[in-house]
């Protein structure tokens, strides 16, 4: 299965570092959707995710319009991550799919609300107390693809350690 991690105009240098280190340790790819609140080369950026940026598929996209127009929602198995999903984000079956396009919306506002009610049965949400505002972007990308990850038995990822054979 290829997964697709999809960062929706993400303004803390730090989380996205965070993300893309997730996504390289998977061989997810990355897509950043602008306008970014940070520069790419910003250094908390590049600190988060360490020495991992060589490993890792970056796609850049000028807008959210551009990346729609690239990846047609239609034509693509595309889940939206927000507090107001219909879905409890481990009730998807990924596990049929052959592409998954995973969007997260920005750490202030999430995704916009217009995209949301377009595509409202593919919303997914976090269960969480009520009256919080959300969790933390990048543990949120983890918690996601990680259930993803383990509805195709982590998908040829090591999952034994060298050390204890």
């Amino acid at each position: 299965m290829k997964i697709n991690i999809v960062m929706v105009e993400p303004e803390i240098p730090q989380n996205t570092g965070n993300i893309a280190r997730t996504c390289a340790a998977i061989g997810a790819k990355l897509h950043l959707v602008k306008p970014l609140g940070f520069d790419i080369s910003d250094k908390y950026l590049k600190r988060a995710g360490l020495d991992y940026w060589d490993k890792l598929e970056i796609e850049e996209h000028d807008s959210l319009e551009k990346f729609l127009e690239k990846y047609k929602p239609e034509e693509h198995h595309m889940y939206y991550a927000t507090t107001k999903g219909q879905h409890c984000y481990s009730d998807v079956d990924y596990s049929k799919m052959d592409e998954v396009f995973l969007l997260f919306g920005k750490e202030t506002k999430g995704l916009p609300e217009d995209l949301l009610q377009k595509y409202i049965e593919n919303t997914i949400r976090i269960p969480m107390r009520e009256h919080l505002r959300s969790l933390n972007l990048s543990n949120s990308v983890a918690i996601v693809v990680y259930e993803v990850l383990r509805q195709v038995d982590f998908n040829e990822l090591e999952q034994i350690s060298k050390y204890f054979k």
